[in-house]
């Protein structure tokens, strides 16, 4: 089994409003705040293409994204390449990316590295359209280095719960079988779920306490599969009241309750990525499911790298200040810092962390 690691920092310029974030560190927990605009969004998409760009879709991400010309920082005039460096473990990964004239990306450089053996890299092509990185291009390419690369990026995984609407496929039926992770927008929950009350009744009994705390009449879900042949099952997220058997519907729970149980699954799950991305997790929450959920996100941090965007002062005041990263607009582009606790400690004498945000005393001041 290869083992799967969290960032250690990573390069990023000419992406969107990202121009220049160089050698950036991230720790366990990682909090963004800023003004709508400021790049926030931007750093969360980074990690989507990431995704895509290892598993082979990046032509089909660019082109969904508009081409190449709105990914790149000012636009193709201004910006004549993408690149970007991720350490993580004992390993490197880099790449750069020049537009083509339809729009899309050709890898001017795709590298791997490894501790000191290959301080500058070890290149495993060029002018290829998708990554080499999985691949047998070069059988002579360290594999052990490209394995533990593809491993660890390609179990970071970004979890995006907003669609809660009646055709949301967390409120649809879903196949069984499909529990090999929690999907970003929750919709093999049922599916995953009841898998993990068979294996592993201990953590489904501790999701479904965490439930109740945010929904106190919240009972239990009743997870059972539908056969509609003998090789396929499929499953739905149905629940029950407490002092009742009656079966309720996905739909029977507000926007807010639903998101609350995709983001207490992941978080609480037992084989956690490497590293998790959330975007405004707080959408829709009631602010003691805002409390709880960042109790969850620093127990998470303590297994897994958490990177999360939020716009919530209750949110904030749980976290520690050196927990969080103010992202900024300066000269139209996007600006990561992060901040020293000895810094605001006289501050935090009188206000709360959240507190100190709103009165723009952190930077990023919210609008």
């Amino acid at each position: 089994m290869v083992n799967k690691y969290p960032i250690k920092y990573l390069t990023i310029k000419g992406f969107q409003s990202i121009k220049n974030l160089e050698k950036f560190n991230l720790t366990n927990l990682n909090v963004l705040i800023g003004p709508n605009g400021a790049g926030k969004s931007n750093f969360v998409t980074y990690f989507d293409m990431l995704n895509r760009l290892v598993e082979q879709d990046l032509q089909e991400w660019v082109t969904k994204r508009g081409g190449a010309d709105r990914l790149l920082t000012f636009g193709i005039k201004e910006t004549k390449e993408l690149m970007s460096h991720v350490h993580f473990g004992s390993n490197g990964y880099q790449f750069s990316l020049e537009p083509t004239d339809e729009g899309s990306f050709v890898f001017t450089d795709e590298l791997l590295f490894y501790q000191d053996r290959y301080p500058d890299g070890y290149s495993i092509g060029s002018g290829h359209r998708e990554a080499y990185l999985i691949d047998d291009v070069d059988f002579n390419q360290p594999y052990r280095m490209a394995n533990y690369t593809y491993a660890s990026i390609s179990s970071w995984k970004i979890y995006h719960f907003h669609d809660t609407s009646d055709t949301a496929g967390v409120k649809r039926f879903g196949s069984i079988d499909d529990t090999r992770f929690l999907r970003r927008d929750g919709s093999n929950l049922a599916a995953f779920l009841y898998r993990m009350r068979q294996d592993d009744r201990d953590t489904y009994d501790l999701i479904r306490r965490t439930v109740q705390l945010a929904i106190p009449f919240f009972d239990d879900f009743i997870l059972e599969p539908r056969n509609l042949s003998s090789d396929d099952q499929q499953i739905r997220l149905l629940w029950r009241q407490r002092n009742s058997d009656y079966p309720m519907w996905p739909t029977q729970l507000s926007d807010g309750s639903i998101r609350f149980i995709c983001l207490a699954t992941a978080l609480l799950q037992p084989d956690p990525p490497s590293t998790i991305i959330i975007d405004e997790p707080e959408l829709g929450l009631h602010p003691f499911a805002i409390t709880l959920l960042a109790s969850l996100m620093r127990s998470a941090s303590t297994q897994t790298q958490l990177i999360i965007s939020t716009q919530s002062v209750p949110l904030l005041n749980e976290v520690s200040l050196e927990d969080i990263i103010v992202v900024e607009r300066e000269d139209e582009v996007s600006v990561f810092k992060r901040l020293d606790q000895h810094d605001f400690e006289s501050w935090l004498e009188d206000y709360t962390v959240g507190e100190l945000w709103e009165k723009n005393v952190l930077g990023g001041k919210p609008k």
